[in-house]
């Protein structure tokens, strides 16, 4: 940060990106609700011809409002206030190739926004239940920016998506980042989840000025959860291995956990794991 400011003085860009980084659909969710309740404008779109192979994001075909059947190509744009200051949008598909020129095209994009920090919003499939409040963690490479908030720097080491690519970039710009991530339970990857959605909107809102309105979530992570519960009653191994779930967050939950409790807890589930029994449908 520069002449000791802090961070969300000025513009703030709010980015999440369709794909690797967003199951459920959580984090692209809650940057929608971001651009839509305030209305903001695109401003740019990086050109998808560079970044996006169409064999494995293929454009869709749909009506437009005039009735005509158009071409809906994958894309990431760049959404922002009429007036220019304030909260900024990076939305899209996480693109295919050419990250480190994508990462240089971006910055150069949101160079005129005046942005002053990013926040980055990823959601990841975990083993974790959807009957327990969502698991949130926000981390920053940047050590004025955790001493800020009061953050950690992640400890993860493996594959990353474009989001870890941009933040690098960003970071090394001068531009201060923060990323927030929410686990989403692995069997129900398929179906969108309103429930990390409400979760990462609840933890972006604790890093922006800025109230975000729920809408409908709230109600419809109810109907996600009960949906999910009407599907477990059904399936006795499903039913099991979220009861093995809930078991294991509630011991790292609970007041009294110590670290060796927490440890042992984890170690009688990789140990169930490598047995195969507490997957639903295992032996």
């Amino acid at each position: 940060m520069v002449d000791g400011a802090e961070f969300g003085e000025g513009s703030v860009l709010v980015v999440a990106f369709e794909g690797w980084n967003d199951a459920g659909e959580a984090a692209s969710g809650a940057v929608r609700a971001v651009r839509d309740q305030l209305e903001l404008e695109p401003m740019a779109e990086l050109e998808p011809e560079d970044y996006f192979d169409y064999q494995f994001n293929r454009p869709v075909v749909a009506f437009d409002d005039n009735g005509d059947r158009v071409l809906e190509w994958p894309n990431v744009t760049l959404y922002g206030p009429i007036d220019g200051v304030g909260i900024h949008v990076l939305l899209g598909t996480e693109p295919s190739r050419g990250w480190k020129t994508f990462a240089e095209e971006t910055l150069e994009a949101i160079s005129v926004a005046d942005i002053s920090g990013i926040v980055f919003l990823g959601a990841m499939l975990a083993d974790v239940p959807h009957t327990r409040p969502i698991t949130v963690f926000a981390s920053s490479e940047n050590p004025e920016v955790r001493e800020q908030f009061d953050l950690e720097r992640s400890s993860y080491e493996g594959p990353v998506g474009i989001i870890s690519v941009l933040a690098d970039a960003a970071e090394r710009a001068g531009i201060p980042t923060i990323s927030i991530w929410a686990s989403v339970p692995h069997y129900v990857h398929n179906a969108p989840s309103p429930k990390a959605t409400l979760a990462l909107i609840e933890k972006l809102e604790t890093f922006i000025d800025f109230a975000i309105d729920r809408g409908s979530l709230p109600e419809d992570s109810k109907a996600w959860e009960s949906g999910i519960d009407a599907l477990a009653s059904d399936d006795d191994d499903m039913a099991a291995y979220i009861q093995q779930l809930e078991q294991a967050r509630d011991t790292v939950d609970s007041p009294e956990a110590s670290g060796d409790a927490i440890a042992e807890e984890f170690e009688r589930y990789l140990r169930r794991r490598d047995r195969g029994d507490d997957r639903p449908g295992g032996p």
